[in-house]
């Protein structure tokens, strides 16, 4: 049983690995890409699968060799959890710097001004998630050797 543990773990690290040096290279770069995106989303998926075979090993009476195992197996989920909320606050943050009151007010701006605003959202928006990748790729590789 701790081999599937080690399996899901290691499938969490290595996807939301990729997926955050993929994005923070990206968000450095300022050229967010939809495939990051799809990195990311694989990673939270991958993260969701460990959750589910944890409870599964949990319930088939797994006993890892530290109890931290548990969590995190499980942390990950709420990490993303955390990401998605603070992803969701990016435009508002945005907006609030720029003095402008909602997305209508960005549509009264000259076009080359859209662009940017949109630009910066969308790029606070991979930095955000991109963090969270790398903390879960960290909390996998725990996973790994607490199993």
């Amino acid at each position: 049983m701790t081999d599937a543990a080690h399996v899901l773990a290691l499938l969490v690290a290595i996807s939301n690995g990729i997926a955050g040096v993929v994005s923070a290279w990206l968000w450095w770069r300022v050229e967010p890409h939809r495939f990051a995106w799809v990195l990311i989303r694989a990673g939270q998926g991958c993260a969701m699968l460990q959750a589910l075979g944890a409870g599964v090993l949990a319930a088939s009476g797994l006993d890892p060799d530290d109890s931290l195992y548990w969590l995190y197996a499980l942390l990950p989920v709420a990490v993303g959890f955390v990401a998605e909320q603070l992803r969701l606050t990016s435009a508002q943050t945005v907006l609030d710097q720029r003095g402008l009151e909602d997305a209508q007010a960005v549509g009264r701006l000259p076009e080359e001004q859209q662009r940017s605003i949109v630009l910066q959202i969308m790029r606070r928006e991979l930095g955000v998630m991109a963090a969270a990748a790398l903390v879960t790729t960290f909390l996998a590789l725990r996973a790994l050797g607490t199993a």
